[in-house]
């Protein structure tokens, strides 16, 4: 055994030097002392990065798990989807979105543990530091720390709690599998411990300094706080430790904090022409580290490809529709007008006879008017518009900035008073002068391409030329020698239309490094003055068709083509309809915002008082009660209140309705329906809608049914990989394993 753990401490090691490596740029041998590590201050906050790595980001395929989506990917045998619908993992071949993360997470685990170990000994004057560097730097760890057994506990339920670094002389038989309420203790504690430490810029602070964006900070702190305790309390996690009562207390607290520090809820609404709502404007908005912009976003996560990886096929470059929306997740949008369900339940376990709730204002012969803002930000349904453009408009109409180096060939280059403006003067033959680079790539694969600038010159120039320049350029492809700079003393608008240039099998002009060159024609004698350099791409608007999900549409619902929808939706949420094969402006999933704070709290609250509309004291001089937490959330996309007067049982359907609205493809479906325990009713069966098209322009609705396996107790909790569950057994004589992965 003493072998066997030498080896994996060995492999470990090398690991993180190799990631330790790549942060710092610092040269290892796979032996490097930690001692001598923990010296310096590049060598802690190298350390510090490499404890980053095994954060587990939401993602859209999660969806496809669920009741929200239906998955077009279950065509291809052996694909997650096709697997997971039919119930054929084991403990040895389990796998999900998120693969089988639990060896990752243990591996930082144990970096936190070392770093948080090491770093007690060392202080800001050995590292040239300062002490509220160093405190951030602990913080970020126990941050980091209480993460990670946050991710452990959602997916495995009892796991060990391991706090210190193992030793190669650790007795692994005394090891345990943890109950999830004391793995939420330590994950309180460690919250404490990182809100402990000074909350200024330089210390732990409420905001990101620019340059580290995805630092941990006091906000996410807090979040996890919030969503722990909500676990903790839950059916499937609860043992009693933890009440609902302490759920409504840290949630609370956990909310007011984010409020007193500049947290809201995004309220900025669209141009006509950018997004329908606000709603969906937050979503294709990425987010920005200094939230001077969006102040709803605590923790960010990762951009998402909607339009080619969960689009519709007219969509040019679309592979596959991905995560399609089922027609339960439509049924729980409500009616705008009346703020009621239009669908209440199903008369049937397949649920093809829809309960419909006549009162609402729902009309089954038009069953898209009307709704929640929500619905349109997220589903295309048949005859949703894709396109907000004008007509004739431009689809596309970018800027990509460039200024004048100060030096070139037989030229001087002078900076003027005016920003951005710059005086060139030939002083002999062959004068040229290079641009700046690109810092991104122009993406100019359709539309024009236009060199745009403004200048003086004191004379008629008209052998003027543009070289394409490339770090490496072979040959200088460049524009003929006859561009005209006509002699003028206002300023002057010049423009040259590039774009032919892009057909020549020399093409690949345009990425970051490339840059263009400027011959200021031939001789001696020219004065230029040039200002605002831009390449601008624009890409005419042709208006895409509305969705035809139709049977027989050019988006047609389909059960053996992957690129086309199994349900009759397709997501929208995330989507900016400008996105294409010619311009990836899709948005981003967030990991942790401000609306799940308030719906956390609300859960615990009603839970706490039996009463939606008793208020509690939530802290920094705010009260709240739970109707208000929802009703929050409901009044910045303009829906109607929840109304006053319903019993906790009437208000947890409504409650459990707009936490599946207000957070549809963020990744907590998944998580929900197992706390709640009701994996069984939701997971079941999942529907779609069949639409066929009259000859009269009409449509016709007919539900259809998916039946899946993926239903069963076992799928409440990730299994634990065999090959953790052998040794284990051989060191403890305990077999760990989840329920029903035996």
């Amino acid at each position: 055994m003493k072998k066997y753990i030498q080896i994996v401490f060995i492999l470990i090691a090398l690991g993180f030097a190799a990631s330790c490596n790549d942060a710092l740029e610092l040269e290892y041998d796979g032996r490097s002392s930690l001692d001598e590590l923990f010296k310096t201050r590049n060598g802690v906050r190298g350390y510090l990065n490499s404890c980053y790595g095994a954060r587990i980001m939401p993602d859209i395929n999660r969806s496809t798990l669920t009741d929200e989506s239906q998955s077009s990917e279950m065509v291809f045998q052996g694909s997650l989807a096709s697997l997971w619908y039919v119930d054929a993992f084991s403990a040895s071949n389990y796998s999900n979105v998120d693969g089988q993360p639990w060896s990752g997470i243990y591996q930082a685990i144990r970096r936190c543990n070392i770093f948080l170990n090491r770093i007690e000994g060392v202080t800001a004057i050995e590292l040239a530091s300062l002490e509220e560097e160093l405190s951030s730097w602990k913080a970020q760890a126990h941050t980091l720390r209480a993460l990670y057994y946050l991710q452990l506990i959602k997916r495995y339920g009892a796991v060990p709690l391991i706090t210190d670094p193992y030793e190669i002389s650790h007795d692994f038989s005394q090891d345990v599998r943890t109950p999830v309420s004391a793995v939420v203790k330590q994950i309180l504690d460690d919250c404490d411990a990182a809100l402990s430490a000074p909350a200024s810029t330089l210390g732990f602070s409420w905001s990101v300094r620019t340059g580290e964006n995805y630092i941990m900070n006091r906000a996410v702190v807090q979040a996890i706080r919030s969503q722990a305790i909500l676990y903790a309390a839950s059916p499937l996690y609860s043992d009693g430790t933890y009440t609902w009562t302490n759920a409504a207390e840290i949630t609370g607290n956990a909310l007011s904090s984010l409020l007193v520090n500049d947290y809201k809820l995004w309220v900025e609404e669209p141009e006509s022409n950018s997004a329908q709502n606000l709603y969906e404007l937050y979503f294709i908005t990425p987010h920005d580290e200094q939230r001077a912009r969006d102040k709803e976003t605590i923790y960010p996560g990762n951009r998402v490809n909607i339009w080619g990886s969960h689009g519709m096929p007219s969509t040019p470059g679309q592979t596959t529709a991905g995560a399609c929306p089922t027609q339960e997740l439509v049924d729980s949008y409500e009616m705008q007008e009346t703020g009621m369900l239009p669908v209440t339940g199903y008369s049937d376990p397949q649920h093809l006879q829809p309960i419909v709730n006549t009162a609402s204002g729902y009309d089954p012969e038009n069953p898209y008017e009307g709704r929640d803002p929500r619905f349109y930000a997220t589903i295309y349904f048949n005859g949703a518009v894709r396109d907000l453009g004008v007509a004739g408009g431009l689809a596309r109409d970018d800027h990509y900035k460039l200024n004048m180096t100060l030096s070139g060939n037989n030229v001087t280059v002078t900076e003027l008073e005016e920003e951005g403006a710059y005086k060139i003067e030939t002083l002999g033959p062959d004068p040229f002068v290079s641009t700046t680079t690109f810092t991104q790539d122009i993406n100019a694969t359709a539309g024009s391409i236009l060199l745009k600038f403004q200048y003086k010159s004191n004379n008629n120039i008209t052998n003027a030329q543009f070289f394409f320049a490339a770090p490496n350029p072979a040959g200088l492809q460049s524009t003929p020698e006859n561009v005209v700079l006509n002699k003028t003393t206002e300023w002057t608008d010049f423009e040259l239309d590039l774009t032919e240039y892009r057909s020549q099998s020399w093409w690949k002009w345009g990425k970051p490094g490339h840059s263009l060159r400027f011959d200021v024609g031939a001789d001696a004698g020219n004065i230029v003055e040039i200002k605002d350099i831009e390449i601008n791409v624009r890409v005419e608007s042709v208006p895409a068709a509305p969705c035809q999900s139709f049977v027989g549409g050019l988006d047609g619902i389909s059960t053996t083509d992957r690129r086309a929808t199994f349900t009759g939706y397709y997501l929208r949420k995330y989507n900016n309809w400008k996105s294409g094969r010619d311009n990836d402006a899709d948005g981003e999933i967030r990991m942790f915002r401000l609306a799940e704070m308030y719906l956390n709290f609300a859960e615990a609250a009603y839970q706490a008082t039996g009463n939606p509309e008793t208020a509690i004291n939530i802290g920094n001089g705010m009260s709240m009660s739970a109707r208000d937490a929802v009703n929050a959330i409901r009044r910045r996309v303009g829906m109607p209140d929840i109304p006053a007067g319903l019993s906790k049982d009437e208000f947890e359907k409504r409650y459990r309705n707009e936490r599946r609205v207000e957070l549809a493809y963020e990744g907590h479906r998944y998580f929900d329906v197992r706390r709640w325990k009701i994996m069984e009713q939701s997971e079941r069966y999942v529907t779609g809608m069949r639409i066929t098209k009259n000859d009269d322009g009409s449509f016709n609705y007919q539900r259809i049914s998916f039946e899946r396996d993926s239903y069963k107790e076992k799928l409440y909790f990730y299994p634990i990989p065999q090959g953790e569950i052998d040794k284990m057994f051989t060191h403890t004589g305990l077999d760990w394993q989840n329920p029903g992965w035996n």
